[in-house]
């Protein structure tokens, strides 16, 4: 994993999710998973245990999204519109509570939609304060805007205080591996119109189906 994380490039992550949606807005499954892989495995565990408690959670259910992407059923898993269209018709979603199928695609996505929406207001926090911005401040704004409403309490208030020893916001820019924070910044500029455009897009089609509170 080391080399992977010295490799980390928010390039990398800009043109996985510019290459997200097709001409029809599908989200397409494989470039979705890889910008994951960068923005995630790489990005935030290359800033240490901090973030364990996401990117752990993250790349289990990267790794159960790619065994759907390349098993028997992978036809069915090229986008996102795909794999809610086969899932929800052959009923191989719980909608009302984990039992039969707990590791479906419909509710793998759904957290990691939830993580992206915590991440894409974390970054665009980043890309807009001053350079002397807490990143404690930002970072729990961000959390607390999406991921803390599916969190018990006790989770919640173990991940405000571990917030405060976030480095600061120059260390995370200079993570980005695009040059000066500066440059960062404006790359960031570039990326977050895309991820926030798949996720926006995400979002209508869970809410369509009645799967935004998928147990």
């Amino acid at each position: 994993m080391g080399d992977l994380e010295s490799d980390f490039n928010l390039k990398v992550v800009l043109v996985n999710f510019k290459q997200c949606l097709n001409e029809e807005e599908e989200v397409l499954l494989d470039h979705y998973l890889a910008g994951w892989r960068g923005l995630v495995s790489r990005f935030l565990n290359s800033l240490g245990a901090i973030f364990s408690f996401i990117s752990k959670d993250v790349t289990a259910k990267l790794q159960i999204m790619e065994r759907l992407c390349s098993g028997p059923q992978r036809e069915h898993y090229s986008s996102l519109q795909s794999m809610v269209a086969y899932e929800v018709g052959n009923q191989l979603v719980d909608l009302e509570r984990r039992s039969q199928h707990p590791d479906s695609g419909c509710r793998t996505v759904l957290r990691l939609h939830r993580a992206l929406r915590w991440l894409q207001l974390f970054l665009e926090g980043l890309r807009t304060s001053p350079e002397d911005a807490r990143t404690a401040a930002l970072c729990t704004d961000s959390y607390n805007a999406s991921l803390a409403a599916y969190h018990p309490w006790i989770i919640r208030r173990a991940v405000t205080v571990a917030f405060c020893t976030l480095p600061t916001r120059k260390v995370f820019l200079e993570a980005m591996n695009v040059g000066s924070p500066e440059r960062a910044v404006e790359m960031l500029g570039e990326a977050l119109p895309f991820i926030e455009r798949v996720y926006n897009v995400s979002q209508r089609l869970y809410a369509e189906h009645s799967l935004l509170n998928l147990p």
